[in-house]
Formats: C-alpha cells, structure tokens, sequence
C-alpha cells in the first residue's frame, strides 16, 4: 500500500511541475508578445475612458480618424496635463483601429509598452495618456 502512494504522489509531483513549467513558458511568451495574432480579440471601433480625474466613463467613437490632446481644436480634448496638444491620433482603417503617438513629451502606452510606431489595437488593449486610460471597445 505505501508503495502505490508514493507512486501516485511522484505522478502528481511531475504532474505539477509540468503545469509549473508551462505556465512559466506562457509568461514568457506572452511578455515577448509571441502568439499575439491568435490569441487577441478583433478590434473595435470605439473607446471608453476606464480611468480619469474627471472624464471616467467616456465613451469615444472613431469614425475615420479621431486625434485626442489638450488643444481645443483637437477632436477630443483630453482633460489631463501631462497630455500633449495633439497627443495621439486613432484611425479606423478597414475596420482595424491604429494608433498613431503624434510626438507626444510624454508618451503614449498602449498595455504598457511605447508606441512608437503606428500599432494595430484590438479590443480590450489599454491605451494610456498622461494619467489617463483607455480601453479599446
């Protein structure tokens, strides 16, 4: 009888650490950003403010092109000082939204990394402004 149990407890131990391991590769993959193709959802067409001092809960639509910053002549002005003039410009190109950082001082951060050059988003991305974030609808 201790013999089948302890047989039974290695095959849960290896067991264990192969989820362990794989999980670890996930991680792995995921931070590269390997896998991004299949495992992302379709993109939206639209955006809502998830955080804000004072414009939660905004919904935005993007049409063809939607350029948000601090300027009044922007299509969207962001309440947020560390907000550029003209911060970033969305574009809804064949039902694919892309984001374009329009030499922000700040930045713009779509799921914590940079944009640094026009980037294809997909629902559920998060884009961050200044203190401001978004998220892809």
């Amino acid at each position: 009888m201790p013999a089948l149990l302890l047989t039974a407890l290695k095959l849960i131990f290896i067991a264990l650490i192969y989820i362990f391991v794989w999980q670890i590769a996930r991680a792995i993959a995921a931070h590269l950003g390997a896998g991004q193709t299949n495992t992302r959802r379709k993109p939206g067409a639209g955006l809502v403010i998830v955080r804000s001092d004072t414009q939660a809960g905004t919904d935005l639509a993007i049409k063809d092109a939607l350029v948000v910053g601090r300027s009044n002549d922007a299509d969207f002005v962001l309440d947020d000082a560390y907000a550029s003039e003209y911060h970033v410009r969305f574009v809804n190109q064949d039902g694919h939204v892309v984001i374009h950082d329009l030499g922000s001082t700040n930045g713009t951060y779509v799921n914590g990394r940079r944009v640094t050059t026009p980037l294809d988003l997909n629902q559920g991305d998060a884009v961050q402004i200044g203190k401001t974030v978004l998220e892809v609808k």
